[in-house]
């Protein structure tokens, strides 16, 4: 794939962002203009005016796919948004709620009555209104739950009993099943009977009259084996199956791990009840991925990014109220060798170098750590111990190298080989600092229940910038005055 193939559906998407920024800044010059003239027919001007351009503006909104128009909502202003979300034919709002991000889906929620909310949840299948239903009212939630069939209802109640992060959540309902001794010529009469197959189906489900999975056939083998050979001669036995109470994170895992479009969901008992299939699992990973960035970088939640101010402050406020303890504790460690740098300049000039990169090694570590527990590629007492030795060696050798050179650049710059070697251990010492930070940190999150990416920068600058002022000016302190 060359570089412009690669680019092509990016750049399709900014150029469709573009057309309806275009639009609506062409909607609100022409009607400023036309507001601004007088005349005996002003109004009737400006209301066709007006219609004109909102015309325009849907037409391009239905030429897209419910996922980019998902997108262009989130890049705009919440004023455009909602003008934006007003044309959108009310069947295609469903889909759309479904694409956009949880901070975003908010704004268009609270700007639809219950009336339209419940028009665009009766459009979904029962595994998506349960992704939908715990950011809807509570009698919408109801109304909706008495309008569906029996089975809709307790397919739903069973997706909203599980938590977010469980396999039960995330399965589909809608799969097609077979029975074992019926022959393939059947199994194709039976599936031109439906007018389209549940998406992403590379497999039928096969399972007896209690409906207990017995195993799948791939449709590339109902396809090319002989008509009159039956279901049990050609089906896989031994599928890649899982459990609803499973990690849904594990149950993604193994979909990169063993290339799966679709994979049944059984009880306890190996009765099938559902599945997973490959766009939810993608969705799963870009999440995790989403999340873990925000953690590392102190966020609580995902953020709209044209929220209002005051709810921005509320999702960032906690970490930098933390960070503001961790800069005064540094603040007084420094404050600890004021005489010292009174005496000696040049420990001033030098001391952030050592702070700034043991900080920087220690952010290295911490993201291997926590993408290695993602991976359960620490799974055992032994690894943790190996990878601490691994890294704190990693870290000695950063440590005198580069350590090596800062204090020759401190030598030359200051004519003094003492400082260059104090520079040297200290930088050493601080790298061997963040090492061990960089594993411990992550591991006792995890260890205390938490996202062991959750503030993890915030917490290994602060550990490498107060041990690096310290061990920095501390061995300054003993060997310089």
């Amino acid at each position: 794939m060359t570089d412009a193939e690669a680019k092509k559906p990016q750049e399709s998407l900014q150029d469709r962002l573009t057309q309806v920024v275009d639009l609506l800044h062409r909607q609100r010059l022409v009607e400023e203009l036309t507001h601004r003239q007088e005349g005996p027919h002003h109004q009737l001007v400006e209301d066709l005016v007006h219609r004109q351009n909102l015309a325009e503006l849907q037409r391009k909104l239905n030429e897209l796919h419910p996922a980019d128009i998902a997108r262009i909502l989130e890049a705009l202003p919440l004023e455009d948004r909602l003008t934006i979300w007003q044309l959108v034919r009310a069947e295609r709002d469903g889909d759309i709620l479904l694409e956009v991000s949880d901070a975003v889906r908010e704004t268009l929620i609270a700007d639809m009555d219950d009336h339209e909310l419940i028009a665009a949840a009766k459009e979904m299948d029962a595994d998506e209104l349960a992704d939908l239903a715990p950011e809807l009212p509570r009698d919408v939630v109801h109304e909706l739950m008495e309008s569906l069939d029996a089975q809709q209802r307790e397919r739903v109640r069973s997706a909203l009993s599980y938590d977010e992060d469980q396999v039960g959540a995330l399965m589909d309902f809608e799969m097609v099943t077979i029975r074992e001794d019926v022959s393939l010529e059947v199994v194709l009469r039976y599936l031109r009977r439906f007018k389209e197959l549940p998406s992403h189906t590379d497999k039928l489900f096969v399972v007896d009259y209690d409906g207990m999975l017995k195993g799948v056939l791939p449709i590339k083998r109902l396809l090319v084996s002989d008509p009159e050979i039956q279901v049990g001669e050609i089906m896989a036995v031994d599928p890649v199956s899982f459990h609803p109470d499973e990690n849904a994170y594990d149950a993604a895992q193994a979909f990169e791990r063993y290339d799966l479009v679709s994979a049944p969901v059984v009880d306890k008992n190996g009765k099938l009840i559902g599945r997973l299939t490959i766009d939810e699992m993608v969705d799963l990973i870009r999440e995790e991925g989403e999340s873990e960035v925000l953690n590392m970088a102190g966020l609580r939640e995902e953020e709209d990014i044209f929220a209002s101010v005051w709810k921005s402050v509320g999702n960032r406020w906690s970490w930098l109220a933390v960070n503001l303890v961790t800069a005064f504790l540094a603040s007084r460690v420094i404050g600890l060798f004021e005489g010292s740098i009174e005496k000696l300049v040049a420990l001033a000039a030098l001391m952030p170098i050592v702070a700034g990169i043991g900080g920087n090694s220690g952010n290295q570590t911490i993201t291997m750590i926590v993408r290695a527990m993602a991976l359960d590629q620490i799974s055992s007492t032994g690894n943790t111990a190996r990878l601490l030795r691994k890294e704190l060696g990693v870290a000695l050798i950063n440590g005198l190298v580069w350590g090596g050179v800062i204090g020759a650049v401190a030598y030359l710059l200051y004519d003094s080989w003492s400082l260059g070697l104090v520079m040297t251990a200290a930088m050493t010492l601080n790298l061997l600092l963040a090492a061990l930070m960089g594993v411990l940190i992550p591991m006792t999150l995890a260890r205390l229940g938490r996202d062991p990416a959750m503030g993890a920068s915030v917490m290994i600058t602060a550990m490498t910038d107060s041990g690096g002022f310290f061990i920095f000016l501390g061995l300054a302190s003993l060997f310089l005055l």
